[in-house]
């Protein structure tokens, strides 16, 4: 039998990171990756190059409920991470957490760095924490009650996520590799497992179709995120998991582990994590990979962590204190935005939010108006391509293009546009102007944060040489 549910205070402390979340979702502007997604949202597809559909139509509906604005966009985003804050909780009640201890759950999730910020956002990751808490809750319930008919909601679940974010494998896999390892492995032997399996992999079809006919874009895309950023990954590692959940949160998901280690029936969700770990490792993948199962972790902790507040009051508050405002202050959008250039060589995404209506205003001045309908705009990245399909209408700007990531795939210029050609590049490349007679840099520009536009160069060259028809496959980018 487990513990009452302390829904009040639970939902009290998830409406409370919703309603910060809310206050702030209109400050700074759009991240690049939303700027993507609303396009991607406008090309429904089964696919894209580097994604399933999930969040580009989550990112459709929200606009159309709310508005194409920030705060619009970001609504079901703010949701979904109220919702994580409860399930959390959830797995805090079935680790065997009284109504305290469900609630010291909820807090430490709402405080913690990832979970914010990631849920200020629309982002692939902000719905996949959600989905790994989930799979993380079914499967707790089918060990602690050994209710094999719960393979069917993880195996539901699972492959709604597949729809996300492919990474939803990893967890799962990590879980069955520590099942065969510490047990119970009974709960393997059922036919309810079959049936989850197949119950994913029905969901997930549609995506898995689209990949195999555009032969597996997002093989392509992972490969080379991993051999270009895999060193790097590998030595911040373990750094980064403690800083972007939160130091202070350290004691609570290691004493989490250590008790459900004690406990027993639950040591392979303990196991999952370390072997998760291992797994990113091997491949050179990001330190947020693995981070969600951190909260699983702290889930199991709470009830320790309690008792721990009972006997240090006041230090237990000057750390939760400390805590949310340094996860706020790295995480989410309160600084000015001239001291943003402190947070991001911690956390380049608040830099990514910052000056895509000043790159739009610099590229409006840097076409004259007589050529502006004759001008092929050249963006280097869907960023840039983003920001001008959103703000480029309201200053007459043409279509931008880009070889960069899906954008490759809708919309290319025509053979009949031999006009002048703006490039936009963030460094210039001898290799691309090529291409292009007679470049010549107009400007360069200056972002009010150092984020990777900033410094961005404006090229202007003559029509290439050779039909874009021709030439576009040359420049395509996968990433």
């Amino acid at each position: 039998m487990i513990p009452a549910f302390a829904a009040r205070p639970v939902f009290v402390v998830a409406g409370a990171l919703a309603a910060v979340l809310t206050a702030l979702s209109g400050r700074y502007g759009y991240h690049r990756d939303e700027l993507y997604f609303l396009v991607a949202g406008e090309k429904l597809a089964w696919g894209y190059v580097d994604q399933p559909p999930l969040t580009p139509l989550i990112a459709r509906i929200s606009t159309e409920l709310f508005g194409n604005t920030p705060m619009g966009l970001r609504v079901i985003s703010t949701l979904a991470s109220a919702a994580t804050v409860i399930v959390v909780a959830l797995l805090a009640r079935e680790f065997g957490s009284n109504r305290p201890g469900q609630v010291v759950a909820a807090v430490c999730a709402a405080v913690s760095g990832f979970l914010p910020g990631v849920g200020h956002m629309v982002s692939t990751a902000t719905y996949d924490l959600l989905a790994w808490m989930l799979i993380a809750l079914f499967a707790v319930k089918l060990l602690r009650t050994d209710d094999r008919r719960w393979w069917l909601a993880l195996g539901l679940t699972a492959g709604i996520a597949l729809e996300n974010k492919y990474l939803v494998v990893l967890p799962i896999a990590a879980l069955l590799v520590a099942l065969l390892i510490v047990g119970p492995r009974r709960v393997l032997r059922s036919w309810w497992l079959l049936g989850g399996i197949a119950l994913a992999g029905l969901v997930a079809l549609p995506n898995v179709i689209w990949q195999f006919q555009h032969d597996w874009p997002q093989l392509t895309v992972a490969g080379g995120i991993s051999s270009d950023d895999g060193t790097e990954n590998r030595i911040m590692f373990i750094p980064l998991q403690i800083l972007q959940l939160s130091p202070l949160l350290l004691p609570v998901w290691v004493a989490g582990f250590r008790r459900l280690w004690k406990m027993q029936w639950p040591r392979a969700v303990a196991l999952a994590y370390p072997v998760l770990c291992a797994g990113v490792l091997i491949v050179g993948g990001k330190s947020y990979y693995a981070l969600p199962l951190l909260y699983v972790l702290v889930a199991a902790g709470a009830e320790p962590t309690y008792a721990w507040i009972t006997r240090h009051r006041a230090l237990a508050a000057a750390a939760l204190t400390f805590t949310a405002a340094t996860s706020a202050i790295f995480t989410l959008p309160v600084l000015p935005v001239s001291a943003v250039d402190f947070v991001i060589p911690v956390n380049k995404e608040q830099g990514e939010q910052i000056g895509w209506q000043n790159l739009t205003t610099t590229v409006a001045n840097a076409i004259p108006a007589s050529e502006r309908a004759t001008t092929t705009i050249l963006t280097s990245n869907y960023g840039q391509a983003g920001a001008l399909r959103r703000y480029g209408p309201a200053h007459n700007l043409p279509l931008a293009y880009s070889p960069h990531m899906s954008f490759a795939d809708w919309e290319r210029p025509a053979d009949t546009a031999t006009g002048p050609v703006l490039l936009l590049q963030i460094e210039r490349s001898p290799a691309l102007e090529s291409h292009f007679p007679n470049c010549h840099q107009l400007t360069t520009l200056q972002n009010p944060v150092t984020n990777d536009e900033h410094g961005t160069t404006l090229v202007r060259c003559n029509a290439p040489t050779t039909p874009w028809s021709t030439l576009w496959p040359q420049l395509r980018r996968y990433y």
